[in-house]
């Protein structure tokens, strides 16, 4: 099967630079028609804090042009970011220093679907290599079909939106952690009720109160650090019984590293 890639226009990025809180890529979208997670709620991260300033070095922001965040996402390597496939626009890349990359193109899984969410996952191809330093690198990957232990405490981050209608970046960088929760018990009649397929985990507390929210769909859930999750989809934010579901990003390492191969192999750069 060929990549699916779909060009993009012309675009910047930038890299934060010493007097920023916080170190990462800020993508930029085109568009803002959808608003798969999170709906209801008008916080960033729910329930989480500040960081320790540039401790999550990898994390992109994804905005559209304007400068209002829609999504986030990672940096895996100095060309290649992950994200979510119903952040599925042209973009733009942007942070905070003189250093300026354009990105080239967008890879969404070929059998994303938007009814269901699964195989929500994307990869941005950048059209110049990001220059990492003390303040941006990469993020690792778990293997091909690594399990994540029910319980385990794991970290989400992002910027999220500081309310549904402006959607402005918040001056800093929000995580919160949050453990695990079993397929079974995220599938029961109580909670998602079979909506969630086997490339999806959950995460998140019964009692609701912590959780990703509108604006962070893309970016990180790091456990054992690395990244095992992408925000996806959820019920409102933070509710009890209906914990953030996230794209299992060990279900999609042969895909992500086969597409990247591919890429190179089919533009005679191998």
């Amino acid at each position: 099967m060929g990549l699916r890639i779909k060009r993009t226009p012309a675009f910047t990025i930038k890299l934060f630079g010493r007097k920023q809180q916080c170190s990462a890529l800020n993508v930029h979208l085109r568009d803002t028609r959808y608003e798969i997670r999170g709906t209801k709620c008008s916080k960033r991260i729910v329930g989480g804090y500040a960081p320790v300033p540039h401790s999550i070095r990898y994390i992109v922001s994804i905005q559209t042009t304007e400068r209002q965040h829609v999504c986030g996402g990672s940096l895996i390597n100095k060309y290649w970011v992950i994200t979510a496939a119903h952040c599925d626009y042209s973009l733009t890349i942007y942070e905070g220093t003189e250093q300026e990359i354009l990105p080239q193109h967008l890879v969404p899984h070929p059998e994303y679907n938007k009814t269901t969410n699964n195989n929500d996952i994307m990869l941005i191809k950048l059209k110049a290599p990001v220059d990492l330093s003390s303040y941006v690198s990469v993020a690792l990957l778990p293997r091909q079909g690594a399990p994540i232990a029910e319980g385990r405490m794991c970290r989400v981050s992002g910027w999220g939106y500081t309310s549904p209608n402006t959607g402005l970046i918040p001056a800093t960088l929000r995580t919160v952690k949050l453990p695990i929760v079993s397929a079974r018990n995220c599938n029961s009649s109580e909670s998602f009720d079979g909506g969630i397929t086997d490339n999806m985990i959950c995460a998140g507390y019964s009692t609701g109160g912590k959780d990703a929210c509108k604006g962070d769909s893309g970016g990180p859930l790091v456990c054992e650090g690395r990244v095992y999750g992408v925000v996806s989809w959820g019920k409102g934010c933070a509710d009890a019984q209906f914990p953030g579901v996230y794209t299992a990003v060990s279900k999609y390492r042969m895909w992500i590293d086969d597409t990247i191969f591919n890429y190179y192999t089919a533009n005679g750069q191998m």
